[in-house]
């Protein structure tokens, strides 16, 4: 035929790609998955706070973000504040989000949004997490593969997108949390709350407008309106806003306690004055938090009220999940040491509201769960009012009380990025007290959810930091320190950082095999591991030697039919695919699926698995014959066991598709294309990356058959879904465009 051979894109027979799918760089893996259905505009994405009772807005002192908060800009609020000496801790506190939330909720109840997020950028592992729950919801994708590789989508389809967008970042803590993840676009606002200006560089052309005490008249306003229901205890309103210097906080704190007390502003006033001479004149709000603790104790006798608030000192004020305080580990902590029965769970919900009550602390409840807000400044200043020894006490509580109610699936954002945060809070409060006992297990379940959501970058970073931190305290031959660089090497080797992970694998094989002995199954694992390493580095040689010893070493520790012994071998059989060494992979393969039928029975999923890579392995020594039989069977095992409809089926259903390509059997080839084609846009949608794969595949099919006029059809249609599914760039659309170029010698479809 005349028309020109299809373009390879890396597959090994023309476009006949795996069936996994690639990332925007082309990597093998699932880093978006597109859902199939349409997306309900407009879309919400992320816990915006709830505007505090008695907001007001701030013509007076507060800048009007609906003017310069125009598409295409970057606001940025910082505190601001005017011939003040005293220390600016406290003054960080001036209403920044909560005019946030405003203008946010404003702009989406106006309708002139039809996408917003709000991140509490707290960290770039937070950021990162924001992005891909808002991806999931603007995009119609999930996270399967590196959450900056769905960032950088994300990012890429808001400078592109007609949508208009807006995207709050709160508490922003440094820009380089922002490198590289930028969020820009004509059509789309950011808006930044931040204790610095200098964290957002000037680079970025970012508007900064500090934001500063209430004016004389919105302070009264304020106070007022929080304490309309008892005209009593407006009495000396006027003087105490003044007194108070207007400060925000200290207004709301000064207010809550007022109105769930029997006192007047004036009765507060007095206190107030005095209390403040006695401190030397701090701010006003690192006196009104004591008042409010203080009455919170009144109304809370039995001391529940303290240790709450002391517990939610020591974790993340953005967002603590509401069930770390219903736990049993915090109904433990509040019944206190050598008590008979933990505290009923509900004492501690119910300190949580007299909290609230007294302006400690705010509570969402309509989130699930629900979440707690507290003032860093306030959690700051709780800790260094801690009597001594209470610290230990506490950071013991908080950790186990994390670990109790931290979710299986870390993929979903809440609470999983509220715990990570919680989690890091708490390590930064308690420092070594955490480590008393050795490694908590809370800390290595923080890195776990990290390593689980795809943060490689954050996940680098962490184990890094907790492997040194584990050899300083507890000495490098600990077990605890050898688990830390193993995982630290793993999360190397994931970031795609091989060279890396090779080493400190390596590291880890050495240090485990002196202090456990070479026949600890750690010992044994990082051997195994460490094999691996060296086959993705392409370090065939060493890497089978390695293998080889780790599989000899589970049969003499394990026994020739335990499960780390097939895997490992299966391992091994890998390498040597990899290497170029069918033969001896189908050796060590055949050997495994016998195992395994024997042991497991012929339509275990593992015989099945095995069963699959055996095929492959004689479909990659060109024995077809023998790759076609095992291919039928593994396509009739599954179906028999898991139905058509499973991914698995309708997988094993394109993999003979493509087997019988290459053997030529072409009509068998195309009915089982059409098949594959059928199963992935009924399961996973039309514009999965699987379809859209294996309707390139099927095309091709089609050419080689001389159905030009259907392949050209087809590759034309995937083309367009292509360029409507996958970001701009993305290496399968470059691929289905060069192979539609080829087959119709249509040059405009090269774009």
């Amino acid at each position: 035929m005349g028309a020109r051979t299809p373009v390879s894109s890396g597959g090994a027979d023309g476009y006949r790609l795996p069936v996994a799918a690639v990332d925007s760089q082309g990597r093998p893996g699932e880093a978006l998955v597109p859902r199939a259905g349409e997306i309900a505009w407009p879309v919400r994405s992320g816990a915006v706070p709830l505007l505090a009772d008695g907001f007001i807005a701030r013509p007076e002192s507060a800048p009007a973000l609906g003017v310069d908060l125009v598409p295409g800009a970057v606001v940025v609020l910082v505190p601001g504040w005017v011939g003040v000496k005293a220390s600016r801790d406290w003054l960080e506190s001036c209403g920044k989000t909560q005019l946030a939330v405003s203008c946010a909720e404003s702009l989406w109840q106006s309708g002139g949004v039809d996408l917003l997020v709000w991140i509490a950028a707290t960290s770039r592992a937070s950021v990162l997490s924001g992005y891909v729950e808002a991806a999931a919801a603007a995009m119609g994708t999930e996270l399967s593969g590196s959450a900056e590789s769905v960032a950088a989508r994300f990012v890429g389809w808001l400078s592109e997108t007609s949508r208009r967008w807006l995207v709050v970042l709160s508490h922003l803590s440094a820009a380089a949390d922002l490198d590289g993840l930028w969020p820009a676009g004509p059509a789309g606002r950011v808006l930044i709350t931040t204790a610095n200006s200098a964290t957002v560089s000037a680079g970025y052309r970012a508007r900064v407008l500090p934001v500063g005490a209430f004016g004389p008249d919105e302070a009264l306003t304020y106070l007022t309106g929080r304490l309309s229901a008892d005209a009593g205890q407006r009495l000396g309103a006027a003087d105490l806003a003044a007194e108070l210097d207007c400060e925000p906080l200290a207004l709301a704190q000064a207010s809550a306690a007022v109105a769930s007390s029997g006192e007047s502003c004036r009765d507060y006033l007095n206190c107030f004055t005095g209390r403040r001479e006695q401190l030397a004149g701090p701010p006003a709000a690192a006196v009104t938090w004591t008042f409010s603790a203080e009455q919170a104790g009144r109304l809370a006798p039995d001391g529940s009220t303290q240790a709450v608030l002391a517990l939610a000192a020591l974790l993340d004020g953005q967002g603590i999940p509401g069930s770390v305080f219903t736990s049993s580990a915090t109904a433990r902590y509040l019944a206190g040491d050598g008590a008979v029965r933990p505290a009923d769970p509900e004492r501690a919900w119910g300190a949580l509201l007299i909290l609230e009550r007294t302006g400690l602390l705010a509570i969402d409840s309509a989130a699930t769960p629900p979440i707690v807000r507290m003032s860093a400044v306030v959690q700051a200043a709780v800790r260094t009012a801690m009597a001594s020894g209470t610290l230990d006490r506490v950071a013991v509580a908080a950790s186990g009380a994390l670990l109790e109610v931290w979710p299986a699936d870390d993929r979903k954002a809440w609470p999983a990025s509220g715990l990570r945060s919680c989690a890091a809070s708490l390590q930064r409060a308690a420092g070594d007290l955490l480590w008393a006992d050795g490694c908590r297990p809370l800390l290595f379940r923080a890195g776990q959810s990290l390593d689980s959501a795809g943060l490689t970058g954050p996940a680098v970073a962490y184990w890094a930091e907790l492997a040194a931190v584990s050899g300083r305290v507890l000495g490098p031959d600990h077990p605890d320190t050898l688990v830390a660089g193993h995982r630290q090497a793993d999360a190397y080797l994931t970031a795609a950082r091989t060279a890396e992970g090779v080493s400190w694998l390596q590291w880890v094989l050495a240090d485990q095999a002196r202090a456990l002995g070479p026949d600890h199954p750690g010992a044994v694992v990082a051997k195994r591991d460490f094999g691996h390493a060296l086959v993705a580095t392409k370090q065939f040689g060493d890497a089978l030697t390695i293998l080889d010893g780790a599989a000899s070493d589970y049969e003499r520790i394990r026994g020739v039919d335990h499960p780390d012994t097939l895997g490992t071998r299966d391992e091994l059989a890998d390498a040597y695919r990899a290497a170029g060494q069918p033969a001896d992979a189908i050796r060590l393969y055949r050997r495994t699926l016998a195992d395994r039928e024997r042991i497991q029975g012929p339509q275990h999923p593992d015989t099945m698995t095995a069963r699959q890579k055996l095929a492959d392995a004689y479909l990659a020594d060109g024995r077809l014959k023998d790759a076609l039989a095992q291919y039928k069977r593994v396509l009739a095992d599954r179906e028999r066991v898991l139905g058509p409809d499973h991914l698995d089926t309708i997988r094993a259903c394109g993999n003979l598709a493509s087997a019988d390509h290459s053997a030529g059997r072409m009509a068998s080839a195309v009915r089982y294309y059409e098949q594959a084609s059928a199963g992935y846009e009924r399961i996973l949608g039309p514009e999965h990356p699987d379809t859209l794969a294996c309707r390139a595949n099927l095309a091709h099919a089609y050419y080689a058959v001389g159905r030009l006029t259907d392949a050209t059809t087809l590759l034309r249609e995937t083309v367009a879904r292509c360029e409507r599914a996958l970001p701009p760039g993305d290496s399968l659309t470059r691929a289905v465009r060069e192979s539609l170029a080829n087959i119709a010698g249509d040059g405009s479809a090269r774009g």
